[in-house]
């Protein structure tokens, strides 16, 4: 019998928290449910889950301030955000502290059990990364640095990294972007696209000091790192 998902819910409103809970139960995952956010990080320490679902909107600590608490800790655990917010600053947001997904209010649990599946089966991809040179630079994914020279390092966020990674594996080649929206984002609507730039943006910045290695747009098509 394959072992049961632990995943950890934090949801403040009664009703839904327990829907969801005892529709995922239903499915064989294994949930422990946390009403707020200081709650939700005690039982990320006392439970080990394989998956966080976390709502933006949450008393004491809210879910970005615990996501970006988690990532100190743990920086590959799968974390999707549940939120009834959809301005694109609030999306942006969510990826920039290490969330990996994005569900609006209301959604459905079909659409939630397949996300955390798309995740948890993606975390295997990148269970096993590589440290790799982009030409003065030093890539270390596991830690998530970008390190020029001899010493001179910089931290990059989870999101990232993750963008980094694939973009290296794909090097000199162009990258499709609805590709790289589904894989890294799980979907390649507005928001997701526009979040993506914002961190091309920033990782052209961080590589800035070497120019034998540039992110270019392929209008129309994509991203090419060149190295």
């Amino acid at each position: 019998m394959a072992e049961k998902i632990k995943l950890l819910l934090a949801e403040d409103e009664p009703a839904l928290a327990q829907i969801v809970k005892e529709s995922l139960e239903t499915r064989d995952f294994l949930v422990n449910l946390a009403e707020n956010g200081n709650e939700a990080l005690r039982m990320f320490r006392e439970k080990t889950p394989d998956i966080l679902v976390l709502d933006v909107m949450m008393p004491v600590r809210d879910g970005f301030t615990v996501a970006k608490e988690i990532r100190q800790l743990d920086e590959t655990i799968p974390i999707i955000f549940l939120t009834a917010k959809s301005q694109t600053a609030d999306v942006v947001e969510g990826f920039n502290v290490g969330g990996n997904d994005y569900l609006k209010k209301p959604f459905s649990m079909e659409e939630l059990i397949v996300r955390i599946h798309n995740l948890l089966n993606r975390k295997k991809v990148w269970d096993t990364p590589d440290i790799l040179k982009l030409g003065k630079f030093v890539f270390d994914f596991p830690k998530q640095t970008l390190t020029y020279g001899n010493d001179e390092k910089v931290l990059l966020t989870h999101r990232e990294a993750h963008l980094l990674y694939h973009l290296c594996q794909n090097k000199n080649k162009v990258l499709d972007r609805s590709l790289i929206l589904n894989k890294l984002w799980g979907d390649d609507d507005f928001f997701n696209a526009r979040s993506m730039d914002v961190f091309i943006s920033k990782l052209r910045k961080k590589l800035s000091k070497d120019k034998d290695v540039q992110i270019v747009n392929v209008r129309g098509y994509g991203y090419k790192l060149i190295v």
